[in-house]
């Protein structure tokens, strides 16, 4: 599961946290965006739940220096030995250059160096190198991690999954139906024992199509206008269905823009209907080759009304196992969400 909850202080997280291991969920995901750091809310449940595992989707290469993303990911590894994975990619000009101040020059050779400083830097090595996008001297954690975590590398395009399956130990996909993996997966060739597909699925449980398509249609618009997204789409064949998308986009037509997204796509892209068929469609991706399939969970009316009640029964039904009945707080908490409407 994709955490933390937009609307539940990351305080009451433990709450659900433990609603998510009583409902047989076995990874806590985060994300960066704009929202809640990658690494505090994994802190935070390192020390509530050592029965789960913590991961990041991503920590940009480019919003930390080298040293302080190696810091950063050497105490959380400490914090959990053994049970924390690093997801490292580019981010996007927004949130890089716009957020952050940082220019987003040459995204792949940056996650490149970045992938090899972090993980001689997380073996404890002494590293005094120049790569190509930057140059360290002298650096070596005072505190290594004695379990260092896995490295993941966020990759769309066939040269960064390619990246990914050479020297990482495993990729993280995001915004692709599970009729798309045969296509990605197959760039990655044969892959090492150990090295993991990650994927962020959008999933909306709600019978309210419409409610969940218009939802689902202006994440799109948001997203796959992205560049890096737009190419990914235009690679897995989609020229003919987003090209109406793109070019309303383009000319400033954002209501256009997200009229022309069809209901198909938006059925395939961001899941919806009950929790058991949520969680069918979810399975799918497993069936396809997902090892870590990473559910990000959507704002829907009947959260909206519920609070965190809502939320603990909805984790309940999404989950692969009972959950044991979990005192709540007695107050609502606004409606929780996952993804942001915008990169």
């Amino acid at each position: 599961m994709t955490v933390p909850f937009t609307g539940v202080p990351l305080a009451d997280h433990a709450t659900v946290y433990a609603a998510l291991a009583g409902a047989g969920f076995t990874d806590l995901w985060s994300a960066e965006v704009n929202g809640a750091d990658a690494f505090t809310p994994l802190t935070l449940a390192a020390a509530w739940r050592p029965d789960l595992r913590l991961g990041t989707a991503i920590a940009p290469v480019f919003t930390r220096g080298p040293g302080l993303l190696a810091m950063t990911a050497a105490a959380l590894a400490e914090a959990a030995p053994g049970r924390f994975a690093l997801g490292i990619g580019s981010s996007s000009p927004v949130v890089v250059g716009d957020w952050n101040a940082v220019d987003f020059t040459e995204p792949y050779r940056r996650t490149r160096d970045m992938l090899r400083f972090l993980r001689a830097a997380l073996r404890g090595e002494a590293v005094d190198e120049r790569y190509d996008t930057f140059a360290v001297r002298r650096f070596r954690l005072d505190r290594p991690p004695a379990v260092p975590p896995p490295i993941l590398l966020a990759a769309l395009r066939p040269r960064m999954l390619r990246l990914a399956s050479a020297e990482a130990d495993g990729v993280i996909l995001n915004w692709l139906a599970a009729t798309d993996l045969p296509r990605v997966l197959v760039e990655l060739g044969e892959r090492r024992a150990g090295f993991e597909v990650a994927a962020r699925i959008f999933v909306c449980p709600t019978e309210d199509a419409e409610y969940a398509r218009n939802l689902g249609r202006r994440m799109i618009t948001s997203y796959l206008t992205v560049p890096a997204y737009a190419e990914f789409h235009r690679w897995l064949g989609r020229e003919e269905v987003l090209g109406p998308v793109w070019r309303a986009w383009e000319a400033g037509d954002r209501r256009g823009a997200a009229a022309a997204v069809p209901d198909k796509l938006i059925d395939e892209l961001v899941l919806h209907g009950t929790p058991e068929t949520c969680r069918a469609k979810v399975r799918e991706y497993a069936d396809a080759g997902v090892d870590v399939p990473v559910i990000g969970l959507l704002a829907t009316p009947e959260l909206a009304q519920g609070g965190i009640a809502a939320l603990t029964t909805l984790i309940a039904q999404l989950g692969p196992a009972p959950s044991p009945t979990l005192v709540v707080t007695p107050e609502p908490v606004p409606t929780p969400a996952a993804a942001a409407d915008r990169i």
